[in-house]
């Protein structure tokens, strides 16, 4: 784990500390693949919703924040070929390693590539492009979705789909006391054994940035972490109209990876856009 996620949690930073991009809010929730792969192995929704669009996409598909291949390995072992970027080095040594363990013809199918999602050039174009799991919500101003906004359209394939998910902002989570800490059950760490876990969750309504503190406590005695974890918070409407003034159309949402329209008590939306075409000059 980096040294920025093992700062002791007897001094926590301030939200004002993350800087003009939150960068460390952005990785280091990333610098331990183990944990994440642990903590994440069951959601499996996103990923079936995923796969599925690739299919019918009949790929290949660019994926955005590939990680640890959470998506991506399952788009390959259904025979679609995707390019993975992520700025997470961690996370790409453990896509690695996973693939070191899968069929050849899964691992001939992922490309992989270590950038940043606003400026990363890719070779070729795609018709399906995807930012699965809270992707967008590390694009912590306008300049830089407009960036990233501004990359995928140069990588879509004409009349190509970008498709990604976003948490429903929770106005309860906003308001939360940020000295208040909200504990979990104990937990074995895939890495540093039995561990006490809490939560402490501070929200800037100026920059619309919610970060969560998550203090882990090792049971053995041994120095205890904290990890900032950083996220835009991108209201729907915001979000639509961010996707319609970027040049995109036949902008939808639909709700917690289904093909259902949203309802106010949706945990994540799914955006689903094209590249509007330009029009012909006469």
């Amino acid at each position: 784990m980096s040294s920025v996620a093992r700062r002791s949690v007897a001094r926590p930073w301030s939200i004002q500390d993350l800087g003009e991009a939150g960068d460390v809010g952005a990785l280091a929730h990333y610098a331990d693949p183990a944990y994440y792969d642990k903590t994440y192995r069951g959601r499996k929704d996103d990923v079936a919703y995923y796969v599925a669009l690739g299919i019918a996409s009949k790929g290949p598909v660019l994926e955005y924040g590939v990680g640890s291949g959470r998506v991506a390995l399952p788009l390959a072992r259904s025979g679609i070929r995707v390019t993975g970027v992520d700025l997470s080095r961690p996370m790409l040594r453990q896509l690695e390693a996973h693939l070191d363990e899968e069929a050849t013809d899964v691992r001939r199918r992922v490309k992989l590539v270590h950038g940043d999602m606003r400026t990363q050039k890719i070779r070729g174009r795609f018709p399906l492009v995807i930012a699965p799991f809270n992707v967008v919500l590390h694009l912590y101003d306008r300049t830089d979705v407009e960036a990233f906004l501004s990359r995928v359209k140069a990588q879509l394939a004409p009349g190509g789909s970008l498709v990604f998910d976003f948490s429903m902002p929770q106005p309860a989570d906003l308001c939360l006391d940020p000295n208040k800490r909200y504990k979990a059950p104990r937990f074995r760490h895939p890495t540093r054994g039995l561990c006490r876990y809490a939560e402490r969750f501070e929200y800037d309504p100026l920059r619309q940035l919610l970060v969560v503190w998550m203090e882990f406590t090792p049971e053995d005695g041994s120095q205890p972490w904290m990890v900032p974890l950083t996220h835009r918070q991108f209201f729907p409407q915001e979000m639509r109209e961010l996707l319609h003034y970027a040049g995109f159309t036949d902008v939808r949402f639909t709700q917690d990876f289904s093909d259902d329209p949203p309802t106010p008590l949706a945990d994540s939306l799914v955006a689903h856009c094209r590249l509007a075409r330009r029009r012909r000059r006469t």
